[in-house]
């Protein structure tokens, strides 16, 4: 487990959460934030997250939505602690099973939900350099397949319900690949740093169930400008008011 001095306290939402992260190790930054920020859940429903690491998502998300019953599942014990840790200090019930999610255990197994979110690794298996540090490591190159994060997701779904996955925007031919026929009304929006950029990452949004039709969105265009122009705060307004407020990211309304 990390102790006292192996971690930072960093504010989220503007300062409105106070998260434990590890000096060293997986940092939760922007992702997370934006992943909370596309749910559209309602106050009384359930929420699961896939590898919630130190539960920034699920934190964000419940900061959000008031009432919500929320889940997380993650591998590694140190950063369960830390979730916990960090849902009590913020005054939040959060759930937290340490548990690999290709074995969930029976009780988790047994129940479902109105919405399952996701940040799985963006690393496939043997690509790159690994990680000095082991956590880091196993947060973000996989060792599960992604097809098996979304089966996993899709059985906890209740029906009707709402499956929101952020990964590299390079991996979205497998992220689709990966959302069978229980799966529709799939959109697509990408996250793009700056005008005229490639989008670096995708929000999936999905209902399993469902048979509408696939869009895919106009990008969400972070900061302003088409370059770095040097340090200060760019963020356009709609992705200010999600990293810094809290807002709810409307999908489609673009």
């Amino acid at each position: 487990m990390f102790l006292d001095a192996d971690v930072t306290d960093d504010g989220f939402l503007g300062g409105r959460l106070q998260i434990l992260q590890p000096c060293v190790g997986y940092r939760a930054a922007t992702d997370p934030v934006f992943l909370a920020s596309a749910v559209p859940a309602m106050p009384g429903q359930t929420v699961l997250e896939l590898g919630c690491g130190a539960g920034v998502a699920s934190l964000c998300l419940a900061a959000r939505v008031s009432g919500l019953r929320v889940a997380g599942v993650e591998l590694q014990a140190s950063y369960a602690d830390l979730a916990r840790r960090n849902a009590a200090r913020n005054g939040i019930a959060l759930e937290v099973f340490e548990a690999d999610l290709a074995v969930l255990p029976p009780d988790l197994r047994a129940r479902n939900f109105d919405h399952v979110i996701a940040n799985p690794p963006y690393y496939p298996a043997g690509d790159g350099t690994a990680a000095e540090d082991a956590g880091r490591e196993v947060a973000l190159r996989e060792a599960t397949p992604l097809a098996v994060w979304l089966d996993t997701a899709t059985r906890r779904l209740k029906p009707g319900g709402r499956l929101t996955v952020i990964q590299c925007a390079e991996r979205l031919p497998e992220l689709l690949a990966a959302c069978d026929n229980r799966l529709g009304s799939i959109r697509i929006l990408p996250l793009a740093p700056r005008i005229g950029r490639p989008a670096n990452r995708v929000i999936l949004s999905a209902k399993k169930g469902a048979r509408g039709p696939f869009q895919l969105l106009a990008p969400l265009v972070l900061h302003e400008g088409v370059a770095h122009d040097g340090d200060r705060d760019s963020l356009r307004p709609e992705a200010q008011a999600i990293l810094r407020d809290g807002a709810m990211l409307a999908f489609g309304a673009r």
